[in-house]
């Protein structure tokens, strides 16, 4: 059974008063990751230290953290710079015909919106925006837009404005009856959200690495199903070559790739800085488990809401929400100027869509609640 974590702000540099509870903005980065930066920083100040197996060593150990969290193998895996670049594969490579249909979310990430309708323009097809559930259900909304029509449902583990769940397992199901792609966005998710791709089932999965992945900006992972494997990459770099770690005889051109979703990785994935970083912050998400930071944000969250509600604030219970995601709803909508308000007394939230976004993460505590409510009472 999951297990409460008991707050982890000795790992960051967090000022104590700062109640920063917008991580699905961007993750604070821990003091271990920072610290594997500088000493990526310190190995290109002096490139005579850098050797050839460098350029492999640590992105296989990252892809290899990433595969381990979704619960797959490293060959699955492929390195990317953002959510739109896996987006793009998955773009280049799912064939879509006219009169066929692309099922988004409603106020979903624009990432994993822009290329569909790109698609479906140049194809002939068309983008249905699942219905905004008046029961808060956005499974049962996305359940009813796919039908025979439907070529791929992209969508998020959860949205990325209030937090509103995706039953994906189920969605999954669902896409494979009526022949459809899944292609998911789960950025707002992982880390923080367990995901297993063998339940799922999902053609393509992405998540950027700089919110609940705890790492920097600029990198991320995007799972591959074993069976677009050869799909068309993007790029054709020399280090997703077979044999390319021999750098004397890459001049020996070769048509065959390195295994898996390595041909999808993205130019230069071997950066010296960035991976470093990501590897550390993949490291300690394992070691928490997100199955526990699930549970332990799920009753901040819920301790949250029930305060908030005493104020006239709205917001959709745990099992329609992701546990880690707090949208307030505002009778009103959301009060101009609020965040900068909040701000002002160094309370750092989100407005997205109508909602006024909470995400706390485990350097969070009841310190931070108070600060929250203090400053939110007063604003009111």
């Amino acid at each position: 059974m999951p297990s409460p974590i008991p707050c982890q702000r000795h790992l960051f540099e967090l000022p104590r008063d700062v109640a920063y509870l917008n991580c699905a903005y961007m993750s604070p980065l821990m003091r271990s990751v920072a610290e594997a930066g500088r000493r990526g920083i310190d190995g290109k100040v002096r490139p005579w230290t850098i050797a050839a197996r460098d350029f492999f060593a640590e992105s296989e150990a990252a892809r290899a953290l990433f595969a381990e969290l979704v619960g797959t193998r490293a060959d699955d895996v492929a390195i990317v710079p953002a959510v739109s670049y896996a987006m793009a594969i998955a773009a280049a490579n799912i064939r879509v015909r006219r009169g066929q249909t692309i099922v988004v979310l409603p106020d979903q990430f624009p990432s994993n919106v822009y290329p569909w309708r790109e698609l479906a323009r140049e194809n002939g097809a068309e983008i249905v925006t699942a219905r905004e559930p008046g029961n808060g259900d956005m499974t049962d909304s996305v359940l009813a837009a796919i039908d025979r029509r439907t070529a791929i449902a992209a969508l998020p583990h959860c949205r990325w404005t209030d937090g509103a769940l995706v039953d994906l397992a189920a969605v999954g199901r669902r896409a494979r009856e009526v022949g459809a792609a899944l292609v998911v966005d789960a950025t707002q998710s992982l880390g923080a959200l367990p995901l297993d791709v063998a339940e799922v089932q999902p053609d393509l999965l992405v998540s950027a690495g700089y919110k609940w992945l705890m790492g920097p900006y600029s990198l991320g992972f995007a799972y591959i199903a074993p069976r677009h494997h050869g799909w068309r990459p993007l790029e054709h770099g020399w280090i997703a070559r077979a044999r390319s770690d021999d750098f004397a005889r890459l001049v020996d051109y070769r048509d065959e790739f390195q295994p898996g979703a390595r041909r999808f990785d993205v130019g230069e994935r071997s950066n010296f800085i960035l991976v470093p970083m990501m590897r550390a912050a993949l490291a300690q998400v394992r070691a928490w488990g997100p199955a526990n930071v699930q549970v332990t944000l799920a009753a901040m969250t819920e301790a949250i809401a029930g305060r908030a509600a005493a104020l006239g604030l709205s917001a959709p219970p745990v099992g329609r929400r992701a546990g880690h995601y707090l949208g307030l709803g505002f009778a009103g909508g959301v009060p101009e100027g609020l965040p900068a308000r909040l701000a002002a007394e160094k309370v750092y939230v989100s407005v997205r869509g109508s909602s006024m976004r909470i995400t706390p993460h485990l350097y969070n505590d009841d310190e931070d609640v108070e600060r929250l409510f203090r400053a939110l009472t007063a604003a009111l």
